[in-house]
């Protein structure tokens, strides 16, 4: 999951490794205890990395003494360690009876706040990682034993409000795990608000996070909250995160650390109680050696860090994937409430066990519903799957092996070109090349649709061409994304 070589970031929370697999979980807490007039001791316990106190109500913990400042101080992890930063207090920060501006906190030292005390101290827990017995959690289906790890570990961090970052594949699932663990949260009564930082064009994403005051550019007509305003209370799940440019990166990771956002054109700062969930198909590591993701970003977000295996490598979940969707998809939903198809012929299913699924889950959820579609029974046939998926394997080798001894005839054939003796030479040569190079195009996109899960953006950059280019071929040929 992680590249040992790689500077390891501070967090909150911490898996340990041993062989490659997740043996333990530490979930880094601390506890202040608070003495009252009375001489009860409050005891609160923050399993967040960043923390404030003071006296009013958009505190993280509320000190209720007129001698303490509105935000009087923050507490937060630096490393491995806890640090206490004053926010400008009136009367001041003391550890241990020295004022301080910022200061560490050890184990049992005390922190004084105007004539309010409090008594620190750090709880750490260690968890042993056992693989769930399980087939599913929350929204998460399968069998797979590094499935299996992964409920282990969100059954552990999901209750608390860790950042996480789901790297995967594209089509794998990322959403649904930052659905899962919203789900599982106390958040869960929370809004779950999803942002695509690769799909809104870059001179909107930062009004779009932030949000923006009434005339702060051409077409702010009237005040809008950002994503992180609307989530307050909740969840943001910010999709396709290493795709957000360098320049609104560094207004990430003051929401991260300050829990709170500054709108476009406005200068209050607006406080904001949310949990972050971050995905991407890039491998974050490398874009920081690159210079194309911050660093201390990088650090803030990987709180926890999970990889979603790709579905061909967890073969034994497809089953259980497709009997999922036909008993859940609104695609098999009959007129009367019933199911339209209810099972998989053994020809059919064999077919799905052996294609290696390049789009991940999105296409085997797709192929479904096309399925379903051109089924005349109530059971998928062979018959009613891609041609690509439906064929066997055995079949496409022999193809293969028939296209290679045909390439070998023509390279000895006497006119000594190496060309195919069912090349399409009638008409113009123009007209020729026009009709090769229309199937070539065709047939290119249609394979990086494929390959992307039908994801146009992921297709285009890996042909390395424009988006909108790429959209115009996809128009010229009749050809759909589906899904």
């Amino acid at each position: 999951m992680s590249d040992s070589s790689f500077p390891e970031a501070p967090s909150p929370t911490k898996i340990t490794y041993i062989d490659g697999r997740p043996a333990t979980i530490t979930l880094r807490r601390c506890r202040l205890e608070l003495a009252g007039e009375d001489g009860k001791i409050e005891t609160h316990v923050f399993d967040r990395d960043n923390f404030t106190v003071g006296a009013t109500d958009d505190n993280d913990l509320v000190v209720d003494d007129e001698t303490v400042s509105r935000n009087h101080c923050r507490i937060f992890l630096e490393g491995d360690q806890y640090l206490v930063r004053d926010l400008g207090s009136t009367n001041g920060t003391f550890v241990n009876r020295v004022r301080v501006r910022e200061a560490w906190l050890k184990p049992d030292c005390t922190l004084a706040l105007g004539k309010s005390e409090l008594r620190f101290a750090p709880v750490d827990e260690k968890l042993r990682i056992i693989p769930s017995d399980k087939q599913r959690f929350g929204e998460m289906i399968g069998r797979n034993a590094k499935m299996r790890e992964i409920y282990a570990i969100l059954d552990k961090i999901a209750p608390t409000d860790a950042t996480v970052v789901v790297e995967g594949e594209t089509g794998t699932g990322k959403e649904v795990v930052a659905r899962t663990i919203h789900q599982q949260s106390s958040r869960a009564g929370g809004a779950f608000i999803v942002f695509d930082c690769g799909a809104v064009p870059e001179n909107l994403i930062e009004s779009e996070l932030f949000g923006h005051e009434k005339g702060a550019f051409t077409g702010a007509l009237t005040t809008r909250q950002g994503v992180f305003e609307m989530a307050n209370g909740g969840t943001v799940f910010l999709d396709e995160l290493g795709e957000l440019a360098l320049d609104l990166q560094p207004k990430l990771l003051r929401v991260l650390e300050q829990r709170e956002v500054k709108r476009v054109g406005g200068s209050r700062a607006i406080k904001v109680d949310v949990r972050v969930v971050a995905a991407t198909n890039r491998h974050l590591e490398e874009e920081v050696r690159a210079g194309r993701f911050r660093e201390d970003l990088f650090y803030r977000l990987s709180v926890v860090r999970l990889v979603l295996p790709p579905l061909r490598k967890r073969k034994e979940d497809v089953a259980l994937l497709v009997k999922h969707f036909l008993r859940t998809g609104n695609f098999n939903r009959s007129r009367n409430g019933g199911r339209n198809v209810g099972q998989v012929s053994r020809g059919a299913m064999d077919r799905l066990m052996e294609y290696d699924w390049p789009g991940n889950v999105r296409e085997l959820h797709n192929v479904i519903e096309r399925a379903v579609s051109f089924a005349e029974t109530d059971t998928i046939e062979v018959r009613d799957l891609p041609e690509h998926i439906g064929v066997s394997r055995q079949i496409l080798q022999r193809e293969d092996t028939n296209v290679e001894a045909r390439a070998a005839a023509a390279e000895s054939s006497p006119a000594g070109d190496g060309s195919a003796p069912s090349a399409d030479v009638e008409g113009t040569f123009k007209d020729a090349k026009e009709r090769w190079v229309a199937s070539f195009e065709r047939d290119y996109i249609e394979q990086l649709l494929r390959r992307n899960g039908n994801n146009i953006s992921h297709a285009a950059r890996e042909a390395d061409i424009d988006r909108k280019y790429f959209r115009k071929l996809m128009k010229k040929y009749g050809i759909a994304a589906q899904g």
